[in-house]
């Protein structure tokens, strides 16, 4: 199990790079073997991405979060603890009701939409930030609505499949107080995108930097 996430996130970390630098991930001249591993990897997402009732049940849904998180090579913080959970084979044993997951950085990991029912049932989720999730969709956003409550920061940057209606979901994060995007190629309009979240979050400051080479937060602080 170990051993097949570090190899997923690895390749993660090599087709993040290729989307950076402007190359096709897949087109219909490539290698068929290229293909077959694309494949492969698509349903190994997949498999680490799926929900597991059973284990949310046996230990709360923080810990299933993060473990669903750092399987797909994200890393959380801990309500009360400044070290940054990365590892997943060094998640904390005993009570699992004494960890509770306060930020979410989802930098260059494999999330997908499936996985994002964890949320469901987390109380204490202050920022999340989704920073080249090349798995991405917009079906992913509505799920957020789960940690409306508490949600204060959320930055989304360099998802290559969110687009203006991905966006829209946002609206009912009624708490949000910061929404920082840039680099959203399929987000066409981005000065309308900018106004309608603006309009329906008047408490948030909504920042869309498409024209700036902005790091995600989590490399500024």
């Amino acid at each position: 199990m170990a051993s097949g996430i570090r190899l997923l996130q690895k390749v993660s970390r090599v087709t993040s790079q290729w989307n950076r630098t402007g190359h096709k991930i897949l087109s219909r001249d490539a290698d068929p073997c290229f293909i077959q591993r694309r494949h492969f990897l698509g349903w190994l997402n997949s498999v680490f991405n799926k929900v597991d009732d059973d284990r949310i049940k046996e230990v709360g849904p923080d810990r299933a979060a993060a473990e669903w998180l750092l399987r797909c090579g994200a890393s959380v913080r801990w309500k009360g603890f400044n070290h940054i959970e990365k590892d997943y084979n060094s998640l904390p044993g005993g009570s699992f009701d004494r960890y509770k997951i306060e930020e979410i950085d989802a930098s260059g990991s494999c999330i997908m939409f499936i996985g994002f029912p964890h949320l469901n049932g987390l109380n204490h989720v202050t920022k999340v930030i989704l920073h080249e999730c090349i798995y991405l969709e917009d079906n992913a956003l509505e799920y957020l609505s789960y940690i409306k409550e508490t949600l204060k920061v959320l930055q989304i940057s360099r998802c290559p499949n969110i687009t203006k209606d991905g966006l829209s979901k946002l609206v009912v994060l009624e708490n949000l107080q910061q929404l920082v995007l840039f680099q959203l190629p399929e987000v066409i309009d981005k000065e309308e995108t900018k106004h309608m979240l603006q309009n329906a979050l008047p408490k948030c400051q909504v920042q869309f930097l498409e024209n700036k080479k902005e790091k995600s937060q989590e490399e500024n602080t």
